[in-house]
């Protein structure tokens, strides 16, 4: 074997040197922490356009109920009369909901229901991430009304 040849093949077996591999471990790290920052946030937002989606769905069984009864559920009979009939409650003819428990929010916290409501004839709140009221990011309140 020629001595050119030896000495390439003897360099090609060597290997990768530490630095080579510290410089090829940071930028799989750079990638990811790139990668991996845009999929972060995506989880809980994904989470608030849930809760958007099912106070509107909460929203269109309590228009059903007006419809029928010739009003909102207070806040003490709550959403809960959306599966069961109030006591007093003429033409209810639900339920309502087509499932058998009430809705909770995407983070296990149950919807918060007033009725008559701030902003119309009722508000249908999640308290987000925290179960708290108020808060910023993904600890805000979550709002739908009529």
């Amino acid at each position: 074997m020629p001595r050119s040849q030896f000495r390439s093949a003897r360099a090609f077996a060597r290997g990768m040197t530490l630095i080579e591999i510290l410089v090829v471990l940071v930028l799989i790290g750079v990638v990811l922490g790139i990668v991996g920052g845009n999929f972060l946030g995506r989880g809980e937002k994904a989470k608030a356009d849930a809760a958007r989606i099912e106070i509107g769905q909460i929203g269109q069984a309590l228009d059903l109920y007006k419809l029928e009864t010739g009003r909102y559920p207070t806040t003490q009979e709550g959403l809960q009369a959306l599966i069961s009939a109030p006591t007093g409650v003429a033409n209810w003819n639900g339920p309502y909901w087509k499932r058998s428990t009430l809705p909770k929010d995407p983070w296990g916290n149950e919807y918060r229901y007033a009725a008559p409501g701030q902003s119309g004839p009722y508000d249908i709140v999640s308290y987000g991430a925290d179960g708290r009221e108020g808060g910023d990011g993904v600890n805000k309140d979550i709002a739908g009304a009529q």
